[in-house]
């Protein structure tokens, strides 16, 4: 299944993916190209390394909102994707790609939505004085971090926990999760109706 991956940061989950691929974790999925809004984001380093097709559409060139959305889109359709995976990526993404790949996109998210959505959820847990924390798995719908959740796991937040020693914690359990839906996807194993999401077994 062609897969086009969307990243800004340091590409953690991205390579994630690509390890799973490699190892036979994740089956019949093939990265065809990393669209990054930074061209020095560790994503775009990661596929570098890997030779996968890096494609830069940063939004501080852009004049507008409007033009930038449209400068995504047209790169993501070059690929051609059956699926599109958002791995970090900071930009909201604009009615014409959700329309054109609907429950065809994936986010992961480090709360348990609908708890803690939009920027900085790992701070907003620790502020809140949340006990459990965890990660989210979801099909991209108009709004920020409301789609269709695909699957879910908590993730205990250990006392005196800062930000920076509950990233690592919440980042591992993003690996694993993301890298099954992934997998689960690609096998025709994920069933949508409406908000419902059903994984079906191989059988």
């Amino acid at each position: 299944m062609r897969t086009v991956v969307l990243a800004s940061g340091a590409g953690t989950n991205f390579e994630a993916v690509l390890l799973a691929i490699a190892s036979g974790g994740i089956t019949n999925c093939e990265i065809c190209g990393l669209i990054v809004d930074r061209k020095d984001s560790g994503a775009a380093k990661i596929a570098s390394r890997g030779n996968i097709p890096v494609t830069t559409v940063d939004h501080k060139l852009f004049q507008n909102r409007s033009e930038f959305d449209s400068a995504l889109f047209d790169a993501v359709i070059l690929h051609k994707p059956e699926l599109v995976l958002a791995l970090g990526f900071m930009r909201v993404l604009s009615k014409s790609m959700i329309e054109r790949f609907p429950n065809r996109i994936i986010n992961i998210h480090p709360s348990l939505l609908p708890a803690f959505p939009g920027l900085h959820a790992v701070r907003q847990a620790l502020e809140y004085g949340a006990r459990v924390t965890g990660v989210t798995v979801h099909f991209v719908d108009a709004s920020v971090d409301t789609g269709p959740i695909i699957a879910q796991k908590a993730v205990p937040i250990p006392e005196g926990s800062s930000v920076e020693s509950l990233l690592p914690i919440i980042h591992r359990e993003e690996h694993s999760i993301l890298t099954e839906v992934v997998n689960l996807f690609c096998n025709g194993q994920i069933a949508v109706d409406g908000r419902k999401v059903t994984l079906l077994s191989k059988d």
